[in-house]
């Protein structure tokens, strides 16, 4: 009686089995019938290349640069006498800023003075004696030759001595007019470096730092130093924007008006120029700006999102679909801008490129179906 239950037990036992192994299969079968039914339904989406312009912005540092500016140091060592301006003073061309004294260049001016009479007096009395003797020789006989030569050369001589002492005096009354300093141009004195009394002197030779610093403030520039990448899509007379960060909210606006026309041999970028009118002094020099330039392309070239260039550590392309078949294409990137960028190589317009291209999608394989990008 046992031996016929467990004869019906495994019996029933190789069923079950046998039943468990048909649904398996029934499902796999079902399975792969729906992903190769998904795969043949799934479609690559492609874009029709076309040429088209690129407008890009650029944000970039910029410093605001007093229109001029220069430092003024003692022509002469000398010791300040007086100042009459310091640092905020707006001054005119030609207003006198400080007087010097140097008492060792009165003495040169008495010196100079003395030796221009003394010189003046040498070449009257040698004059006198040559037209005196000249007037003689009208009458024959009376002076050799000789002598009125000499009498001449000697009123040479004499008027040569007195130019050079006129020369000397002008250059010692030059040299006093330095201990004025006056401003070369209109602006604000911007710094102040010396009080009453203190010694002064040239560059390096008594003054280590300058008396004033002036600066023309009325108009500034504005220097902005553009990268190589950009320098083509830029002009003269293009207006740019810039703000300030001490004063948020607030835009200005520029002109370029000069450019280096050469490359900086360490930044590889090229440096720009705006005028920039400041009448009402709200901008001052050594302000940082921000710039913000439009890049605008020249010429059209070829556009594709991002997502259709495919960059690996050896090679740099887009797929190309052409008689069903993926085609790699090498290009060369330009610029980016808003999730599109520029490509150059062996491309045509109307191309058929896919739009999310990867190098899982092989060099000649087949593609079966495509569908255009929305």
């Amino acid at each position: 009686m046992n031996h016929r239950i467990n004869k019906y037990s495994n019996l029933a036992a190789v069923a079950l089995g046998l039943f468990t192994v048909a649904t398996l299969d029934s499902c796999s079968s079902s399975s792969g019938k729906a992903e190769a039914a998904n795969k043949e339904d799934a479609a690559i989406e492609t874009i029709s290349l076309q040429k088209n312009k690129l407008s890009s912005s650029l944000r970039l540092p910029g410093e605001l640069q007093a229109w001029q500016q220069v430092d003024l140091y003692a022509k002469e060592n000398s010791f300040v006498k007086k100042l009459y301006v310091d640092v905020g003073s707006e001054v005119q061309a030609g207003q006198l800023l400080a007087t010097m004294d140097a008492p060792e260049l009165s003495a040169r001016l008495s010196g100079a003075q003395s030796r221009l009479k003394s010189a003046e007096a040498v070449y009257m009395g040698s004059k006198a004696n040559y037209d005196r003797l000249f007037e003689t020789s009208k009458t024959p006989g009376t002076i050799s030759q000789n002598d009125l030569d000499q009498a001449e050369a000697r009123k040479s001589s004499d008027y040569a001595q007195l130019e050079a002492a006129k020369a000397a005096y002008r250059e010692v009354t030059d040299t006093r007019n330095y201990l004025e300093i006056r401003a070369p141009f209109a602006g604000v004195i911007s710094a102040r470096n010396a009080n009453m009394g203190a010694y002064a002197g040239p560059s390096g030779k008594g003054s280590e730092l300058p008396l004033f610093t002036l600066q023309q403030q009325k108009k500034l520039r504005l220097v902005v130093s553009i990268p190589e990448a950009y320098t083509g899509y830029l002009n003269d007379q293009d207006e740019i924007a810039f703000n300030i960060k001490s004063m948020p909210g607030e835009a200005f606006h520029a002109k370029i008006n000069r450019s280096a026309g050469a490359l900086d041999s360490r930044l590889r970028s090229e440096r720009i120029e705006m005028d920039v009118t400041n009448d009402d002094k709200k901008l001052l020099p050594g302000m940082v700006a921000e710039v913000v330039l439009q890049a605008n392309q020249k010429d059209s070239t070829f556009i594709v999102p991002k997502k259709a260039v495919v960059s690996t550590t050896e090679r740099v392309f887009v797929i190309r679909v052409n008689n069903n078949k993926a085609e790699w294409v090498n290009v060369k990137k330009g610029r980016e801008a808003d999730g599109k960028v520029e490509v150059f190589g062996l491309l045509q317009s109307g191309d058929q490129l896919v739009k999310t291209a990867t190098d899982e999608i092989r060099d000649s394989s087949v593609i079966a179906k495509t569908k255009p990008a929305q």
